[in-house]
């Protein structure tokens, strides 16, 4: 799933990822990402968002959704390195960041990275 406010960041996003085979539900905000969220019945596996956005912001956002659906992997796309909100650990436990401006190539490897990493960190059991 992918939140962004910027419409040209969410459509530059969009496009990279399901020309590389990812299913991409999008939204424009974090409330519209709660409603896209609690309408669809498939799996969401990850949550591609910026941190700061107006109303629900993405770590708000995240928090609600990881409620919702237990297990969903977070990558922040953050302004500022500066911002205190990318220091580690501020993000919450398994949060990854991209600052931006970031590469086409570079968002495509850590959305690999992230999902890869909630793969490897499932227990035995849970993976078969």
């Amino acid at each position: 799933m992918l939140v962004e406010d910027e419409e040209s960041v969410r459509e530059l996003v969009r496009l990279t990822l399901s020309s590389r085979g990812y299913k991409v539900l999008e939204a424009e905000n974090g409330e519209a990402g709660l409603r896209v969220a609690a309408e669809t019945k498939e799996p969401i596996h990850i949550l591609v968002t910026d941190v700061m956005m107006p109303g629900i912001g993405g770590r708000e956002l995240a928090k609600r959704l990881i409620a919702m659906r237990p297990g969903i992997c977070v990558l922040y796309l953050p302004v500022y390195t500066e911002d205190t909100v990318v220091t580690p650990g501020a993000l919450g436990p398994g949060a990854a960041f991209l600052q931006k401006p970031f590469t086409l190539q570079n968002l495509a490897k850590k959305v690999r990275e992230v999902l890869r990493s909630k793969v490897q960190a499932r227990p035995a059991s849970a993976a078969q």
